[in-house]
């Protein structure tokens, strides 16, 4: 690099240039690594998310109100029932009609596992519209 002498014999002017090629080297492979990692370091997932109303949803007068509690007891329109005795069940539903609805009344304190089993169940039968029933008083 050359600087302007100290020496006060020899009256130059300092060097009042900059060179800005080197700086302008590095932002340009900081600019390339940016546009290269910013796709990376996006975690969304792209979910269909349900949409939420304030009116009460017609339901179709054929559907089957399921019923967990938190024992994991299993009830099927109101009678109990037993997780071997679930696929047949929902198979002849679902050949009886294609579009009967499932609604599921989960209780509040039973275990995920019991509503993904019964939902994995009727999903293989061929149930394909399932719902859960909430209490919409309750916050």
């Amino acid at each position: 690099m050359a600087f302007g002498s100290m020496n006060s014999s020899n009256r130059q002017a300092p060097m009042s240039e900059i060179n800005v090629v080197p700086l302008v080297d590095v932002m340009l492979v900081l600019l390339v690594i940016f546009i290269i990692t910013a796709p990376l370091l996006t975690h969304s997932v792209k979910v269909d998310l349900p949409k939420a109303s304030s009116s009460p949803n017609i339901t179709q007068p054929d559907h089957i109100e399921f019923a967990l509690r938190e024992d994991a007891s299993l009830y099927w329109n109101g009678e109990t029932t037993t997780v071997d005795q679930l696929a047949p069940r929902f198979t002849e539903a679902a050949q009886q009609n294609p579009n009967i609805e499932l609604h599921i009344r989960a209780d509040g304190r039973v275990d995920y596992e019991h509503v993904a089993r019964v939902m994995s169940i009727a999903a293989k039968a061929g149930l394909v519209r399932i719902g859960f029933v909430t209490d919409p008083s309750k916050q």
